[in-house]
């Protein structure tokens, strides 16, 4: 019988082991390593040289933006669209909130610790969805990749 569960996280762990061989933090240019869980989202700027975590960030501590109200047009406009509905949206979830929070703390703080250039290490995820969000939030904060 099989076990889709198993064998999707074993495919993420063969991806993640083919990114690894490819991206190497170094003091010059860190690594900077996402994890997402099914509710979280982890992320930290690890030098591999030295095997030291330079910086963290994670949604247990990140402060989330507020949501916004269901009446504003913003928020009717926000997020991707949902069935076959012509321009009917839904507000940004909170999963969504908490990655862009995340990449958007994980580059103050790496700003503020001398960072500017890293290596996006993806964790065997797509760039899609929450992992691209926090990238995205990253780049916006002054972080390179």
């Amino acid at each position: 019988m099989r076990d889709k569960n198993r064998e999707k996280r074993e495919a993420r762990r063969g991806r993640h082991a083919r990114v690894r061989g490819k991206v190497f933090g170094t003091s010059e240019i860190p690594r900077l390593c996402v994890y997402r869980s099914l509710n979280h989202i982890y992320a930290q700027i690890i030098d591999d040289n030295a095997g030291r975590t330079l910086v963290s960030s994670s949604s247990l501590k990140a402060e989330l933006p507020p949501v916004q109200a269901e009446s504003k047009p913003e928020a009717e406009t926000e997020g991707k669209s949902k069935g076959k509905g012509k321009g009917k949206t839904r507000p940004e979830g909170v999963k969504m909130r908490r990655s862009r929070a995340v990449g958007k703390a994980i580059a103050e703080a790496a700003v503020a610790a001398g960072i500017k250039k890293v290596a996006f290490d993806r964790g065997g995820n797509l760039y899609h969805g929450r992992v691209a969000a926090l990238g995205d939030e990253a780049r916006k904060g002054g972080l390179k990749f």
